[in-house]
């Protein structure tokens, strides 16, 4: 194996890592929150401060470490997400494991745009849109793979050993990019006002709102998935299988989307993308309100949402960086903060919905699609 294919499988580890964190807790939710003697709908609230979390501190940290030796943040930022997961894993009430959850998602925002930056700084210019592609496909593999095998293994060791499981996968990941991933120099300093600045350009703060949308109204459901699946029939032993395909879809879709945009342009894949996604959500609520329970449908549903849902950022980013071409790396990376507000927004309406039953928290989940494609139509041009 080559030193580069090394590294850059070693920095995807990273960001699977990271990955399976982000969204792991779905799989056990309703455990979680009996050990801890909370209610599911507040113990959602731990994914949406982690999303918060993310989405304010990924700019700020930028900033704070912009002169950083870059390996040197990379091996401190998987460690700091080791420690945080360890200290889920331990946490005797749900207050600390809101504190872990935060320090969780500042080692994620420090880790994941930095990988990929360096993961393109180590090959050869003709072969950093694979290394990128390797390296975000750590992201995209933990959403198919990650939560689905985390929520495996809390049903069978319970969700502290799941926790621990992503702790330890992070202190690989941190030992091989300590091992392998050459030095290299820290950025020039960039002021956050700087960093900021981009939105006052009009078209891209009119693009990133939908971000939020678009996501808020994919992760409605996605944070309680283990109510919301069992509503359809869907036992907790066969979650996980649900998920996978969630995740299948969202590969297919992610990847899918690219090639489209290219194709038939942003806004067309963007408008196919809500309508599948309000059509399976809601079509999932009126399952689960007329109580009808046809397991392969619920498969099928669970593929078009994970694609409908992660065909968004490809789209999205087409369109940041066709109205700020010059400033390309700072609205990327100011769609990844949206992104996570839109899932921390997504799951807070999911636990207030949730309240007045799965088959509301579904429509919700519909609805907030349907004004997505609204917004887009009003705002596409």
């Amino acid at each position: 194996m080559s030193n580069s294919l090394r590294r850059t499988l070693i920095l995807a580890l990273g960001t699977f890592a990271v990955g399976t964190d982000s969204f792991i807790l779905a799989g056990f939710l309703p455990n979680l929150a009996g050990a801890l003697h909370v209610s599911t709908a507040t113990a959602g609230l731990a994914v949406t401060v982690f999303a918060a979390a993310y989405a304010l501190g990924s700019p700020v940290l930028a900033t704070l470490t912009a002169r950083l030796p870059r390996r040197t943040l990379l091996v401190s930022a998987l460690l700091v997400l080791a420690l945080a997961n360890l200290g889920s894993a331990l946490a005797p009430t749900f207050a600390i494991l809101l504190v872990t959850r935060i320090l969780a998602a500042l080692g994620a925002a420090a880790f994941t745009p930095n990988a990929g930056a360096v993961a393109s700084a180590l090959v050869s210019p003709e072969k950093r849109a694979r290394a990128l592609a390797v390296v975000v496909g750590g992201l995209t593999i933990a959403t198919a793979l990650g939560v689905p095998l985390g929520d495996l293994l809390g049903h069978w060791l319970g969700w502290r050993a799941a926790l621990t499981g992503v702790a330890i996968v992070c202190v690989i990941a941190a030992a091989g990019v300590a091992a392998w991933v050459p030095a290299l120099p820290g950025n020039p300093y960039v002021p956050l006002a700087t960093r900021l600045s981009v939105l006052r350009n009009r078209s891209v703060a009119t693009v990133l709102p939908l971000t939020v949308l678009g996501m808020g109204a994919a992760y409605v459901a996605y944070a309680y998935a283990v109510p919301a699946l069992g509503a359809l029939g869907i036992g907790a032993s066969s979650t996980a299988w649900v998920l996978m395909l969630y995740g299948a879809g969202a590969v297919a879709g992610n990847l899918s989307s690219g090639y489209a945009t290219d194709r038939w342009g942003a806004t067309r894949v963007l408008t196919a993308g809500y309508a599948l996604m309000a059509a399976a959500l809601g079509l999932m609520g009126v399952l689960a309100a007329n109580e009808t329970h046809v397991p392969a449908l619920v498969g099928l549903l669970a593929v078009a949402w994970g694609a409908a849902s992660w065909c968004q950022t490809p789209a999205q980013q087409h369109r940041l960086i066709a109205a700020a071409p010059q400033e390309s790396g700072l609205v990327v990376a100011l769609n990844a903060s949206c992104i996570y507000f839109g899932i921390g927004a997504g799951t807070l309406l999911g636990g207030i919905a949730i309240g007045h039953g799965v088959a509301a928290m579904y429509g919700l989940a519909a609805a907030v699609a349907v004004a997505a494609l609204g917004y887009l139509r009003l705002t596409g041009r």
